[in-house]
Formats: structure tokens, sequence, C-alpha cells
């Protein structure tokens, strides 16, 4: 098993710059990382397909990085490798239905309840899919549960 080294580029990306490696809750942080990421590049190009295009190249690499680093590790999705959790934030930033501090903590929020609680199918997926396939895909269902609900909230907030 290999020592984590962030000036690995692939270490580096793994494990969200570093931010998988605080403790406590290293998903978290790599979700917090995961929405500074995006609201700066939010900031920079305002399109939604911008941050489609983002998810799938981030898919693709994290695929990758995901596997290499678990391999380097000797441990299936280590919690300390967050690149997932980046790559499920920039999904939601794809769909998001406005761009302000209310959507913002409404993205965090959802994306952190689905990726702890990992309600069905996406534990099932979780335990099933092996490499960085399987890393990557439960977070993605993640995030796709959470469009979703902050799609209905903001119906329920708006409309009613």
């Amino acid at each position: 098993m290999k020592q984590i080294n962030l000036k690995n580029p692939i270490h580096l990306f793994a494990f969200g710059f570093g931010s998988g490696l605080i403790k406590p809750a290293p998903g978290t942080w790599g979700s917090v990382t995961g929405m500074v990421i995006a609201i700066l590049l939010w900031n920079l190009s305002t399109s939604p397909l911008f941050f489609m295009v983002l998810t799938v190249i981030s898919f693709a690499i994290g695929c990758y990085i995901c596997e290499k680093a678990s391999q380097d590790l000797g441990v299936h999705d280590d919690g300390r490798i967050v690149w997932d959790e980046i790559v499920g934030i920039f999904l939601i930033f794809a769909f998001l239905p406005q761009y302000d501090t209310l959507f913002y903590l409404l993205t965090f929020v959802t994306f952190r309840f689905f990726d702890i609680l990992k309600p069905y199918p996406i534990k099932s997926f979780d335990q099933k899919l092996k490499g960085g396939l399987g890393i990557m895909f439960d977070d993605i269902l993640a995030a796709v549960y959470s469009i979703l609900t902050i799609y209905l909230l903001s119906w329920l907030i708006f409309v009613y």
C-alpha cells in the first residue's frame, strides 16, 4: 500500500486537492470543495452546458483516478477519495433552476443527505459496482436525487 502523495496528480485530484484528508467527515469536505469550485466556475462561465461538459469529462477522468487511488491504498472506495463528491456537485450545477445562495444551500444539503443515506438504488449500485466506476456512479445517482428534490422544493416554494 502506497502513502498518499498530493504531488502525484492522481492523488491530488482523487483526494479533492487535500480536502478528503480533513477529519472528520472527508466526504463533506469534498462536497465543500466541489461547491467552492462550482461557484467560482459559475462566475467565469454562466452556462449550464459548461457544467454538463465538465461533469462528463470529470466523470470519465474520475473513473480512472479513483480506481488508481484505490489500488494505491489497497482499499475500495476509501472515504478520503472525494473526487466523486466534487463531480456530483458539478452535475447538480448543470441543472440548478437558479444560481443564488438558497439554491447553493439546497445543493449542498440535499447532496450530502442522499450521499450519506444512499436510498435505493444508490446503495445497491454502491455495493455491486466495483472500481472507479462504482466509486463515481453512486454519487452521480445522489446528484440526480438532489436535482429532483431541488426542483420539487422550488416548485413547492415558488408555486405555493
